[in-house]
């Protein structure tokens, strides 16, 4: 009986041995890997956004008195899949007066952009009427032939994802 009991504790512990060493293997295995890749991402290409012409139902809160100053609608059209923000809005060239006031030579009108970064966020595939508050000012140069004129004011607007 005794031969029997020793030979069960043998192969218990022979067993036991081997598992050790089986686990030991695996975990050496998992710790100890090593591999190899490579990955690759392009960028898109933001497409322009432009500023189009004003609307009947787009008017302006305030108006254009010589002396004085007036807000400044923009509809702005972001054609991207994905929103930007408007960063700046600077002037492009000089201020007109519509052809229904063809004596409106000297407009006296400037366009004062925002002294920071507008912030306005342009959802993708939009269209979003700006609103900016006193940007356009006319002097007491402005010729009489001007009122009731609407001015085409040309502006850049810089955008960013």
């Amino acid at each position: 009986m005794r031969a029997q009991r020793t030979r069960r504790w043998w192969a218990v512990l022979a067993s036991s041995v081997l598992l050790v060493v089986v686990g030991c293997g695996v975990a050496f295995a998992v710790w100890s890997t090593t591999g190899a890749g490579a990955g690759a991402a392009q960028t898109g290409t933001l497409q322009t956004v432009t500023v189009t012409a004003l609307t009947g139902s787009d008017s302006p809160s305030s108006t254009l008195v010589p002396g004085g100053s007036a807000d400044v609608m923009l509809r702005v059209n972001n054609p991207n899949g994905t929103a930007v923000q408007i960063y700046s809005v600077t002037g492009n060239g000089p201020v007109t007066a519509d052809a229904g006031h063809s004596g409106c030579t000297t407009t006296g009108v400037s366009f004062v952009p925002p002294a920071v970064p507008v912030g306005t966020s342009l959802a993708a595939n939009s269209t979003t009427l700006v609103h900016l508050p006193n940007a356009a000012s006319m002097s007491t140069a402005s010729l009489s032939a001007c009122q009731g004129a609407t001015f085409s004011i040309p502006v850049t607007v810089t955008v960013h994802q």
